[in-house]
């Protein structure tokens, strides 16, 4: 268990309150899953994110060897929180930093890690690993430029797996009482994995770890093939995991099973551990968890330990994966259902308020006028709050024009079937295969009583906006008037 007394320490730095996160287990996303699946709470480090735990060890390190002195420069390429996690620690060591970052990553984390004084260079993210501009390669350079510079090397410098190993797995496993079962993260540099892995297998070898990895990274059939196919990546939104090649902080031995997660998914689930469990985290927490999930479910076994982790928080990602314009321009958030009620509500201003109809006393006459007056080219037959036949303004012309002594004979004389109806609550797509030329209108009905007309130009127009101004929807509807 975690001391007690942790909490109640006065502690000497920042650093000092790195680790020792909570076990939550979650509720509510795992409702008809037998496996109980936790999370550790990572977002609860002074940098809310698991990077702070390598930061002051690949700092310490680096001072050890005798590679960072006084006053030198720290340079990175990061996707964020390890350069949180390493300005952090040199906030308190005197250091100056100096990061890259590829442009895909959020601005809340640019923004954070210039508010610890850091420097940030972005970088553009659809370049192969070995292109100069790629992040990792321009850190590289930048550190051999610059005098007393130091590159953490986060992918390739072993404190990093060596921090979970000392920290995170023993964390994990005294917190479970050893009853730890299954392991999900996800793999960026592969060091939380790994050391994490190493620790458990050491205490119980049948403890299992899966990588959970974005469609598009390379890792996972990496894996699969044992490393003998080239494989080709391919772009992803999620942010902070998944690699376009293989890192040398990852341990391939000591993973047993990987879980591929789209973005689409690895998205959706962040949004729900925040609004159904409370656990405000960003996309990479998503996808672990999304695989977390799926692991618990094919083990369906209660006394079973699934752990997976919470990344960092989402409040790096507000402008991303908590915006739904961003979701719905990227296609990770569906379309909202646009139902007929919606439709008679942006009606335009223009088009005439209340119910527009005939009676069927009335005369073709006067039908005709009615429907000139509105630029109708139809109107139901109203008897009382009942439609009981319809007119058109082509078909009443068509016949006038052979028998003009039809225009002083009344409507029930030449109406035509009563027009469909359909519910306000109906989606529009539910009417298109209604309307025809047979049936070039639709009456709407809303608490037994009709409330209005949608035409078959209607929703060609809702149908062209919402395609040209994504989701905006401007036309005009046609109502009833008694």
């Amino acid at each position: 268990m975690t001391p007690p007394s942790r909490d109640l320490y006065v502690y000497d730095s920042v650093l000092d309150t790195i680790g020792w996160t909570p076990l939550i287990r979650l509720q509510r996303v795992t409702q008809g899953i037998r496996t109980p699946v936790w999370v550790k709470m990572e977002s609860r480090n002074p940098g809310a994110s698991i990077k702070d735990r390598i930061g002051i060890r690949i700092i310490e390190r680096a001072e050890r060897e005798g590679k960072l002195k006084p006053g030198g420069t720290i340079v990175e390429g990061t996707s964020g929180n390890t350069g949180v996690g390493l300005a952090l620690a040199a906030t308190q060591k005197g250091y100056h930093c100096i990061f890259t970052m590829p442009d895909k990553m959020s601005q809340e984390k640019v923004r954070l890690l210039k508010a610890y004084g850091a420097e940030v260079i972005i970088t553009p993210t659809a370049v192969p690993p070995d292109h100069p501009d790629n992040y990792v390669m321009m850190a590289k350079r930048i550190a051999s430029e610059t005098p007393n510079a130091v590159l953490a090397n986060q992918f390739y410098n072993d404190a990093n797996p060596q921090a979970h190993f000392e920290s995170t797995g023993p964390e994990i496993w005294e917190q479970t009482g050893g009853r730890v079962t299954h392991v999900v993260a996800g793999a960026g540099t592969g060091g939380t994995i790994t050391g994490v892995g190493r620790f458990l297998k050491s205490k119980n070898p049948k403890v299992q770890m899966v990588c959970a990895d974005p469609v598009g990274s390379v890792l996972a059939e990496h894996w699969r093939t044992g490393g003998q196919q080239k494989i080709q990546g391919a772009p992803y939104k999620v942010e902070g995991i998944g690699q376009d090649k293989v890192p040398g902080t990852l341990d391939m031995s000591v993973i047993d099973e990987f879980q591929t997660v789209a973005d689409r998914d690895a998205f959706g689930l962040a949004r729900r551990l925040t609004r159904e469990e409370g656990l405000f985290c960003g996309g990479s927490t998503g996808l672990a968890v999304h695989a977390a999930l799926t692991v618990a479910r094919r083990i369906n076994d209660p006394d079973a330990c699934v752990v997976s982790f919470i990344c960092d928080t989402g409040e790096r990602y507000l402008s991303k994966l908590y915006n739904d314009e961003w979701m719905r321009e990227n296609q990770m958030l569906e379309q909202p259902k646009t139902t007929l009620a919606h439709l008679l509500d942006g009606k335009s201003t223009t088009a005439p308020a209340g119910v527009i109809g005939t009676a069927p006393t009335a005369t073709v006459r006067q039908a005709l006028r009615l429907m000139t007056l509105h630029n109708v080219s139809q109107l139901p037959v109203m008897d009382g709050g009942n439609c009981v036949g319809s007119v058109s303004e082509s078909a009443l012309s068509a016949r006038a024009l052979e028998d003009v002594k039809l225009l002083d004979r009344t409507v029930a004389d030449v109406m035509e079937s009563p027009l469909p109806t359909a519910e306000a609550g109906q989606p529009v797509e539910t009417v298109v295969k209604v309307l025809s030329k047979a049936n070039p209108a639709v009456l709407v009905r809303e608490d037994g009583a009709v409330r209005g007309i949608v035409t078959r130009s209607d929703v060609d127009r809702k149908s062209t906006r919402l395609n040209s101004s994504h989701g905006y929807i401007s036309y005009a509807v046609f109502c009833l008037k008694k």
